[in-house]
């Protein structure tokens, strides 16, 4: 599937979920995988099987043609999103930490997905893992980035590229919020 199709099925799943009231872990015991399996899912980190689609689609009773309806691989040559249209999202066990999606691309088998983060002063959580390379660039405020037992600081201005498959977290020590701009490269497989 494209990426951009599939970080669609993902909103969807999270929407449908929202709009019905069910907590992650309603939904998770109503289609037969975990919780975490869910939040991963809704927040593009991981991509369901057919089988664990269709017990989602189905645990939230929505017919197939209604869930998939209007999602198509039309190429626009201009895309133009405005900030009214960014998404935001957030990540399992990231309190303090604000995402706003505005782009999502598959050129090449990669999908190109390009976030904005705000994190709060004095927020931590745990180191993560990606499956993405990723690009960080601080627009402003500082950061303190631990990749695995290393820590780099970065200022307004900064930029930072790593394989998000390495443990990595970042940290933001100041007493202002820290905004990046986050470039995330999938490899689609």
């Amino acid at each position: 599937m494209e990426g951009a199709i599939i970080l669609e099925i993902n909103k969807r799943i999270k929407q449908y979920r929202t709009d019905k009231s069910f907590t992650l872990q309603e939904l998770a015991d109503l289609s037969g995988v975990t919780k975490g399996m869910i939040s991963q899912i809704e927040n593009g980190r991981s991509i369901p099987s057919l089988p664990v689609l269709l017990n989602i689609v189905n645990a939230l009773d929505i017919n197939l043609s209604e869930f998939f309806k209007d999602i198509n691989q039309r190429e626009d040559l201009v895309l133009i999103t405005r900030k009214s249209d960014y998404e935001p999202f957030q990540k399992e066990g990231s309190e303090g930490f604000f995402y706003e999606r505005f782009f999502t691309k598959t050129m090449n088998g990669c999908t190109i997905d390009i976030v904005f983060l705000t994190i709060e002063p004095n927020n931590f959580r745990d180191q993560v893992i990606t499956d993405a390379f990723e690009y960080k660039y601080i627009i402003s405020g500082e950061v303190n980035y631990m990749i695995g037992n290393e820590t780099y600081h970065l200022s307004e201005g900064d930029s930072l590229f790593f394989d998000g498959r390495l443990k990595h977290v970042p940290i933001n020590k100041s007493k202002k919020p820290c905004k990046m701009l986050i470039v995330y490269f999938f490899e689609n497989k």
